[in-house]
């Protein structure tokens, strides 16, 4: 009988049990409301508070154009001469008040330049926030990845302990019986206690995933009780080519190819203010003295005698040579971090499928056989409960190599842009 019930645990135990997997998570009512990944990134791109704060970034750009396209105001100047003085300027009898309008022309179409600086400039903060509804949901993929690993080890945590007090149960009858001292009533009366404290700890490391989770859309506490995924769900594998492919055609390299047209547009700005702007004005002039109005006139130019905007030009020729220099810098980087992302993903898909394909079920023997063989006197409990161990230990391996693996893999979605859907981790619990 005890065989048969130790049995019937390992079952609720094992990863490829489905029975297992539909469990309810520690403390989740009936019907409690489930969460997919995709309502996951539905929700964080239309309430995510750091989103919602860069959005606003896009719109100050918009303004830095219009201000760009702006021309220079007219200058109203009034002017008076020769009054208050002494002798014959004295009081206001000799006084002059001259009223002139001056405007400075701008040479060199310097101000569509400065539209076209702002426009380019508006191109890149929309690649880059482009960029960071990525990063966002990269962050998104994760903790929900998170969620579901620890929704699992909670799972297995629960059986677990239903293990322990199966144990538990069937030594204190062999105990009773006679057939089995009492120090290894103890012994599995600790290894319960343990796996109830680990039971504690996993729910606990589920609670704050989920918090963790939430706070990405902005909610103080989960308004979802569950993940709903299959974490040993793996989809057909990718090449690294493919993904390499992917890679110059991300917001992050096309944010340098804006940015390479943003300091091109810089560099040509800067070589149009080497070229003077002129002022003009006219202006009417009253003669106090012989009550006669005048015209007045007036232009201005500066002298590009030393400055002709020689450092800002070198500047800005420069700021284009890094953005190049950056870009390349950034790829090398790039492709070494995807080879080895990449690796690490197609790594830890192998380790699970292989413990969970053939590891759990050893041990699930293993175990088997040890019991039977605890029942007829040939074990002893320590080779029972390492047994156990050693499932269980098997069995939470593969859900942290599931775990990478998907892990991984949004690390790569998002590194090439991929669309974060991670489609190996839709659909209900198994």
């Amino acid at each position: 009988m005890v065989s048969l019930l130790l049995r019937a645990v390992v079952a609720c135990v094992a990863l490829h049990v489905a029975a297992s997997a539909a469990a309810q998570p520690l403390d989740a009512p009936n019907g409690a409301a489930e969460l997919t990944l995709a309502s996951a990134i539905e929700m964080a791109l239309a309430r995510n508070p750091d989103l919602i704060a860069s959005r606003y970034e896009l719109t100050a750009a918009r303004g830095r154009i219009t201000q760009a396209g702006l021309r220079i105001n007219p200058e109203l100047d009034v002017e008076l001469e020769n009054f208050a003085g002494g002798g014959e300027l004295n009081g206001i009898n000799a006084l002059e008040t001259t009223l002139s309008l001056s405007q400075v022309l701008e040479l060199g179409d310097k101000r569509n330049l400065r539209v076209g600086v702002a426009e380019a400039d508006r191109d890149l903060v929309g690649i880059e926030q482009r960029a960071r509804e990525l990063d966002v949901l990269a962050e998104v993929a994760r903790r929900f990845i998170d969620v579901v690993a620890a929704q699992e080890r909670l799972r297995f945590a629960q059986a677990a302990t239903a293990l322990a007090r199966q144990t538990l149960e069937a030594i204190t009858q062999r105990v009773n019986a006679a057939v089995a001292p009492i120090a290894e009533q103890s012994r599995a009366q600790i290894a319960l206690t343990r796996a109830g404290i680990a039971q504690q700890q996993s729910a606990s490391e589920l609670r704050s995933a989920r918090y963790a989770l939430a706070a990405l859309w902005g909610d103080a506490e989960p308004a979802f009780t569950a993940a709903s995924a299959d974490l040993f769900r793996f989809e057909a594998g990718q090449t690294f080519r493919s993904f390499f492919e992917r890679l110059e055609r991300t917001p992050d390299f096309l944010a340098f190819a804006s940015a390479a047209r943003l300091r091109d547009a810089e560099l040509r700005l800067a070589q149009a203010q080497a070229r003077p702007n002129i002022a003009v004005g006219i202006g009417i002039r009253r003669l106090e003295e012989t009550n006669d109005t005048a015209l007045v006139a007036g232009f201005a130019m500066p002298l590009a005698i030393r400055d002709r905007n020689q450092g800002a030009i070198f500047e800005a020729r420069a700021r284009r040579a890094q953005t190049d220099a950056e870009r390349l810098a950034a790829l090398t980087r790039a492709r070494a971090g995807l080879f080895s992302v990449y690796q690490e993903m197609t790594t830890a898909r192998a380790s699970a499928e292989t413990l969970r394909g053939e590891a759990v079920p050893q041990a699930e023997t293993a175990l088997s056989q040890t019991q039977t063989g605890y029942n007829a006197g040939r074990f002893s409990f320590l080779e029972l409960a390492t047994a156990q161990q050693e499932l269980l230990e098997l069995q939470e391996a593969a859900i942290d190599a599931a775990a990478v693996h998907h892990l991984m893999r949004a690390e790569l979605e998002r590194l090439t842009s991929e669309p974060l859907s991670n489609t190996e981790l839709e659909g209900p619990l198994p």
